[in-house]
């Protein structure tokens, strides 16, 4: 079975560099944008500023947590679970609940997207932190786009 510490051996985290820091915040904020840049241009309730924070937010705590690697009873990867829950209550925010409709529920998943997109570049993972925000563009891109048509003719339905 593998361990967390077998994980932190082979992302090299108990490595982690000043410059390495950098790199994941500006990479993270990178991916927080693109996000951002598809729901600003839709006017959702969260843009450029909130998605990037969101990823940036998130990889700097879980830059914090590699602080943390080799000391007893320490879980470095609770930090990421922490970021998880917090980050849920912040896009719980964004959903409003009108007199037949609820709205704001993919911008609340995608804010909560975008922390992921922080940690995978806290993590180093460039290449699935790649993957995921062009996934995620394209859900919101694609899918919102199909949603409008589905729900043209119901007009209580939310298309967010």
């Amino acid at each position: 079975m593998r361990t967390t510490h077998h994980f932190i051996q082979i992302l090299d985290l108990e490595n982690t560099s000043n410059l390495d820091f950098m790199i994941s915040i500006v990479v993270a904020m990178i991916a927080g944008f693109c996000i951002g840049l598809e729901r600003q241009m839709k006017n959702k309730n969260a843009g450029l500023k909130t998605y990037a924070l969101v990823a940036v937010g998130a990889a700097v705590f879980t830059n914090i947590s590699f602080q943390y690697i080799g000391i007893d009873y320490v879980d470095v990867a609770r930090i990421i679970s922490q970021i998880i829950v917090g980050v849920g209550f912040l896009g719980a925010g964004v959903i409003v609940q009108g007199k037949q409709k609820i709205s704001g529920l993919a911008t609340a998943a995608t804010i909560w997207c975008s922390a992921g997109l922080g940690c995978l570049a806290a993590l180093k993972m460039y290449t699935e932190l790649v993957s995921a925000t062009a996934i995620i563009v394209t859900i919101n891109t694609i899918f919102g786009y199909l949603n409008s048509k589905i729900n043209k003719n119901t007009p209580n339905e939310t298309n967010n």
